[in-house]
């Protein structure tokens, strides 16, 4: 499938790139080349081939959410820089 110039500079025009002619011209032939590789691979007959969202079959791959024992607020507030009885103390941002 050609791409024409026109074509070229208006998807340069969308991504909002300049193109000197030179480009352009090195960027038809490089999509003409890619669309027609994809008309190729549209040849290919998928009929018998199970659509897949990964390459390789995987279920979850996660962790096992599981309980721990956490800090009490105490526990957690006596590290801190600046605190209160109950809160973290931070530096005031909005006025």
């Amino acid at each position: 499938m050609k791409i024409s110039k026109e074509q070229v500079k208006h998807i340069a025009m969308l991504a909002r790139i300049e193109l000197n002619e030179d480009e352009i011209e090195l960027y038809q032939e490089q999509l003409s080349k890619i669309l027609d590789y994809v008309e190729k691979l549209n040849e290919i007959d998928t009929t018998e081939i199970e659509p897949t969202s990964h390459v390789i079959n995987l279920s979850n791959v996660f962790r096992e959410d599981r309980i721990k024992p956490w800090l009490s607020r105490d526990e957690a507030l006596k590290n801190a820089p600046d605190a209160t009885d109950k809160f973290f103390r931070v530096p005031k941002i909005i006025e």
